[in-house]
C-alpha cells in the first residue's frame, strides 16, 4: 500500500463510487480527515508471500467452515474506515454490507505483509482499528525483507497477546483457526536482500 502525497476529502458515498471506478484499490481512513490511500503494484516478494500464505491457509482450512479471501476484498473497520488486507480468513458465514453489499463485516483473521512505506501505519493506526473489530481473533504481520512473523491474538478478557517469530526455521500458530504456519513455507521462493538463498 502506498500513501497518496495529497489528502483528499470525500464522504463515504463518494469513496465507494471512487473506489469502484478506479483501477487501483483505495483505503478510506480517519473519517474526520477523510484520508484516502492508493494501493500500487506490490513487490515480487510481497506477492510471493501473499500467495504462499493464501495457499497454506486454503489447504489447511478446506472443508473446516472457514474461507480465505485475497486482498481484493474490502473490510469495514468502522463507519468511516475501510481497508483491503492482504489476506482475510472468515470462519462461519461471511457477513457483507456497505456499497452493493460487497464489504466484509466479520473477519476472523487478518494478515498484512509489511512494505517499507506503510510499516508504521500498518503496525499503528491500522492495527488499532483492526483490534476494534468484534469478530477479529488474530492479526498476523509478516515482514517481506527478512524472516519475521508477528501474531496478535485476542484473549478472553479482551486484551491482545503478541508473539514474534524471527527465525526462518521457526513456525507460528494461529490458534483461532487451528493452523500452524512454518516460516520456511511462508517465505518459499522469497529472495531476501543481501542474503544467501534459504535452505530447501
Amino acid at each position: 500500500m502506498v500513501a497518496m502525497p495529497d489528502r483528499q476529502s470525500m464522504t463515504v458515498e463518494e469513496y465507494f463510487a471512487f473506489d469502484e471506478a478506479s483501477e487501483l484499490k483505495w483505503e478510506y481512513l480517519d473519517g474526520a480527515v477523510f484520508e484516502v490511500y492508493a494501493m500500487a503494484g506490490a513487490s515480487p516478494n510481497h506477492v510471493r508471500i501473499v500467495n504462499n500464505v493464501g495457499f497454506l491457509l486454503n489447504s489447511h482450512l478446506r472443508n473446516k467452515g472457514c474461507e480465505v479471501f485475497s486482498s481484493d476484498l474490502r473490510v469495514k473497520l468502522s463507519a468511516k474506515a475501510y481497508a483491503y488486507p492482504d489476506v482475510v480468513v472468515v470462519c462461519g458465514k461471511p457477513e457483507f454490507g456497505g456499497h452493493k453489499n460487497e464489504t466484509l463485516l466479520n473477519p476472523t483473521v487478518i494478515i498484512e505483509v509489511l512494505s517499507p512505506s506503510t510499516e508504521n501505519y500498518d503496525r499503528g493506526g491500522k492495527a488499532m482499528r483492526y483490534r476494534s473489530l468484534p469478530s477479529l481473533q488474530e492479526i498476523v504481520i509478516i515482514a517481506q525483507d527478512h524472516p519475521y512473523i508477528e501474531v496478535q491474538t485476542r484473549q478472553e478478557d479482551g486484551t491482545w497477546l503478541l508473539r514474534e517469530m524471527p527465525h526462518y526455521n521457526g513456525s507460528v500458530e494461529l490458534a483461532s483457526v487451528g493452523c500452524t504456519l512454518a516460516l520456511s513455507e511462508v517465505y518459499l521462493n522469497v529472495e531476501f536482500p543481501d542474503s544467501p538463498p534459504q535452505p530447501d
